[in-house]
């Protein structure tokens, strides 16, 4: 196993501090690993959105968790460009995220070139399935849950509220 393939594994270890249930590979914002001989890893992140109160927490577990892997010297890079989509959590990530008790994002849908989408929230416009029961007889309390990716939603069905990470 290859130095950058180490230290790929060892990301995948690494808990976002806002979602404590994904790592950071599951959570898609390790973009890659760059193996730079003698000058040590670069790891290259996209943060979830450029005002994540997250980011330097995330950037600090990674590097201390290379760092504890003898893998190091390591550095990080923040790229920005292109933006983090939550199309970008893995299938494994979307199963963590619903067995947390938090529905994942659906697929987002890209606008036509030159276009610009728009989505319209009302309380039962997104069918978001309970990740408690799986209905999808659901209803949105709020556009905001516990940070600003996750929104609040209630499951007609069992009553249970549950939060849903924002598709974007």
């Amino acid at each position: 196993m290859t130095r950058a393939e180490r230290a790929w594994a060892v990301l995948g270890e690494v808990l976002d501090p806002e979602v404590p249930a994904l790592s950071v590979r599951d959570l898609g914002i390790v973009r890659d690993v760059i193996d730079h001989g003698d000058d040590g890893l670069e790891v290259v992140l996209t943060p979830t959105y450029s005002g994540c109160p997250a980011t330097e927490v995330i950037e600090q577990s990674v590097l201390e968790a290379i760092e504890a892997e003898g893998l190091g010297p390591a550095r990080a890079t923040l790229q920005r460009a292109p933006a983090w989509t939550s199309d970008w959590i893995t299938a494994e990530g979307k199963r963590k995220l619903t067995e947390y008790g938090i529905a994942p994002p659906s697929h987002v849908i890209p606008a036509e070139a030159g276009t610009q989408g728009i989505r319209i929230f009302g309380r039962k416009a997104d069918k978001v399935p309970c990740p408690r029961c799986g209905s999808a007889i659901t209803e949105r309390l709020s556009a905001f849950g516990s940070t600003a990716c996750k929104s609040m939603y209630r499951c007609l069905t069992c009553r249970e509220p549950f939060e849903h990470f924002k598709p974007i």
